[in-house]
């Protein structure tokens, strides 16, 4: 089988690496994190318009490059090896591949508006109570003539604050964990009924706490049918987490190379501490870590069209080996910097960070193991 990249997807990434180094160096994404907005605006806006970043893995009916999952395996680890601060995963990644699947009218209208820079999606999945458990829902879609009502708490809703629209999981029936009886949504984010708690993230992000309160929305709102959304929504996070695979070997990457150099300059008792041979030895398990995340990326990336079991399955082998190899790379990389290490000033620290919580998001270690454990056993 042949892996290498076609001559649009190379020309994909090296086009953004080109344009990452030139503008999202290490001190200006610090000033970006430390303003209001907690980020540059233009920068979504130029990924659209001027390298048409945001179109990559959409149909050229609705102004798309033509790509799909690879195509935003590659944007992901570019941005991971810039630690961008840009809600690609949300609004490309999640919104996108749930408009492209349910189709209709509303993908119609929104999917060229995310393609134009126009419109960001913040996945509102989450729910202090459900842990991982995509099912665990007490946020409720109630039916209120032609359209619905949402009541309910959304928890750690990254990039809400930026966001033009909330892609909602409710519960439209059924008890607190059923399968059946849940709704996805997709709500303009300034509509009445909406409250929002910001906070920034330790990882540079913005967040929110999100408050249904009321929220009268459409019938158009609801994607998909009534109550039979969760197959939809693992299918998205199953797309979501091979993205976030892809972002962490950026991550993983520069924990990797950062480190290397620092060990070729940092002496101790006259001699460059990579002369040692037991630090050489953890610099070639972080690049073995390094390769290992992007094959299993790769792998987990091309599984993605499989029937639903094997997809999810793929998936969490490659997040839970991913997961450790996350902790091993970052915390090598901080060991061997000493304190200096997680300290604001130095890059490595703020990779650390994204590690950290990419290790955790959308499911710990131990979480996709017992999932995968499950799913290969099911026969």
């Amino acid at each position: 089988m042949d892996f290498s990249f076609n001559e649009t997807q190379q020309m994909l990434r090296d086009t953004l690496a080109r344009y990452l180094a030139d503008t999202y160096d290490f001190d200006t994404r610090r000033k970006w994190i430390a303003g209001e907005a907690g980020r540059d605006p233009g920068i979504w806006r130029a990924l659209a318009t001027e390298l048409g970043i945001l179109g990559a893995p959409f149909a050229e009916a609705h102004g798309g490059l033509g790509g799909g999952a690879v195509e935003n395996m590659i944007v992901m680890e570019q941005l991971g090896e810039a630690i961008a601060i840009e809600p690609y995963l949300q609004t490309v990644v999640i919104g996108g591949g749930a408009l492209k699947a349910v189709g209709g009218a509303v993908a119609d209208s929104v999917i060229p508006q995310i393609i134009a820079g126009d419109a960001v999606i913040a996945f509102a999945y989450a729910e202090p109570q459900g842990r991982y458990e995509l099912s665990n829902l007490r946020t409720t879609a109630r039916r209120d003539g032609a359209g619905w009502v949402l009541n309910g708490h959304k928890a750690v809703v990254y990039g809400a604050p930026w966001a033009t629209h909330l892609l909602v999981t409710a519960r439209t029936g059924g008890g607190q964990r059923d399968a059946d009886g849940i709704g996805l949504f997709l709500v303009e984010a300034n509509r009445p009924g909406i409250v929002r708690r910001d906070y920034p993230t330790v990882d540079g992000f913005r967040a929110s706490e999100v408050y249904f309160e009321q929220c009268a929305v459409g019938a158009e709102a609801l994607l998909g049918g009534e109550g039979d959304a969760l197959p939809l929504i693992e299918q998205v996070v199953d797309e979501a987490v091979a993205a976030l695979c892809a972002e962490a070997t950026g991550v993983m990457r520069r924990l990797h190379t950062g480190t290397m150099d620092y060990a070729k300059q940092r002496k101790q008792f006259g001699r460059a501490i990579a002369d040692f041979q037991v630090l050489q030895h953890r610099l070639v398990d972080m690049f073995m870590e390094v390769e290992q995340a992007v094959s299993m990326t790769l792998m987990a990336t091309l599984r993605l069209g499989l029937p639903a079991a094997e997809r999810s399955a793929a998936v969490s082998q490659a997040k839970a080996r991913i997961g450790r190899g996350l902790r091993f790379t970052g915390q090598s990389a901080v060991q061997i910097h000493g304190g200096i290490g997680i300290t604001d000033e130095l890059a490595i620290g703020h990779y650390f960070k994204r590690a950290t919580m990419i290790e955790g998001q959308f499911g710990s270690v131990d979480h996709h193991l017992a999932r995968y454990e499950a799913l290969a056993l099911a026969d």
